[in-house]
């Protein structure tokens, strides 16, 4: 960074000027133009500064903020800009020598610190402009969670949903305007939320209790993922998420994504993993696109389309699934746009398709492995297997 960037992003508490760090005012002192939201306006005291109101939609303030480039300016954020903030979505825009950043105490800290909670064992999470089923994938029984909303009025809703899911007796602590003389903590029952007047800036924690809750491994249960039948089962769900490999940042392509549940679980394995599932069915692939949102991954990006044809277009895989429809022309197809070091893993369950994979596999390598899954029945007064079809796998590495 140069010694004298343009923009200063000031980290403001509730306690307004006296929380400042003495870089921090000499900033706002230095500032021909000073940008924030109107509440944090109205924390400062009088300034030379030309001050600027900060747009809603939030989106709407970028373009009025890189107008005023070459003239100082500081832009007020809640806290510590770059966590659950807005650093990122500000400094995306700009070189690196143009900006400085001069932090306050984060609501995460301030929360953690007012309820004596280690903060490096608690979730934490920004859900003041992301669905509350964000934090689906982290709800366990006994865990704790810190969280930002929008507004008073999210807190109830937020509790509606804690209990849709099964933990509505989690404890929560409303915390409102933390470390200002306006603050105010208070705790309820998630499935008894009576607060009124709940004031912004809020957050909320969460003691959680109830369930049932996601599990960590790959192979959740079948329940989770609504369905028409067209499924790959959770025993077989597991052997291929351990074959596909999900590393953080790869991106996946689930071919035939029938309810989403593979590229559903990619997600899962990591905040920064990205999927896209292709889908013929119109119904199948909305049902997709829900079952990812109430899971907690509403980053997956759903494509109606038949494959091969929708393929064209899309970012690169670094690992595919095709989970059904598998055939000669979606192999030669895929191959071709997988770039070199790509992984790939089909399952068959037809003769036809099964003959098919071992023909790829001896042509390009790889394992080719055959699954035999049987599961106790009732049979009379007694018990015997049914056994499901056998699964065969071809898994390779480009």
């Amino acid at each position: 960074m140069s010694s004298d960037p343009w923009l200063t992003i000031v980290g403001l508490g509730e306690d307004g000027p006296e929380g400042l760090s003495p870089a921090s005012r000499k900033a706002l002192e230095a500032a021909e133009v000073v940008m924030g939201a109107a509440r944090h306006l109205a924390l400062l005291p009088n300034l030379d500064a030309e001050t600027l109101e900060w747009p809603v939609p939030f989106a709407n303030g970028i373009p009025k903020l890189l107008a005023l480039k070459g003239r100082k300016t500081v832009v007020l954020a809640s806290g510590d800009p770059f966590w659950h903030g807005a650093g990122t979505s500000l400094t995306k825009h700009l070189e690196a020598s143009e900006w400085q950043t001069l932090p306050a105490p984060s609501t995460m800290s301030l929360a953690a610190a007012a309820l004596g909670w280690p903060l490096e064992a608690t979730q934490t999470m920004g859900l003041h402009a992301a669905p509350f089923a964000r934090l689906r994938p982290h709800l366990s029984q006994g865990q704790r969670a810190i969280v930002t909303l929008r507004d008073g009025e999210a807190v109830p809703a937020f509790a509606k949903w804690l209990a849709s899911v099964g933990f509505g007796d989690s404890t929560l602590y409303v915390l409102e305007a933390l470390g200002g003389p306006r603050q105010r903590i208070r705790s309820v029952k998630t499935n008894a939320m009576s607060l009124k007047d709940i004031q912004h800036p809020v957050s909320v924690a969460i003691d959680m209790a109830g369930g049932p809750a996601l599990s960590a491994a790959s192979g959740r249960d079948d329940a989770f993922f609504d369905n028409d039948g067209q499924i790959t089962k959770r025993p077989v769900r597991a052997l291929t998420l351990s074959a596909l490999a999900p590393l953080p940042g790869e991106h996946l392509w689930d071919i035939g994504g029938g309810s989403g549940s593979i590229a559903i679980e990619w997600l899962l394995s990591h905040p920064t993993t990205q999927a896209t599932a292709i889908e013929i069915d119109p119904t199948r692939a909305a049902r997709i696109a829900e079952n990812a949102a109430n899971l907690g991954a509403d980053r997956l990006s759903v494509l109606t389309a038949e494959a091969p044809e929708g393929l064209d277009g899309l970012p690169a895989p670094d690992a595919v699934f095709i989970g059904g429809g598998v055939s000669e022309a979606m192999l030669q197809t895929v191959w071709s746009l997988m770039p070199k070091g790509a992984r790939l893993v089909a399952n068959a369950v037809t003769l036809e398709a099964e003959v098919l994979l071992a023909t790829w596999q001896s042509q390009k390598g790889g394992d080719l492995l055959r699954v035999e899954l049987a599961r106790a029945n009732p049979l009379g007064r007694k018990r015997g297997w049914k056994s499901s079809y056998p699964i065969v796998q071809w898994s390779v590495t480009k």
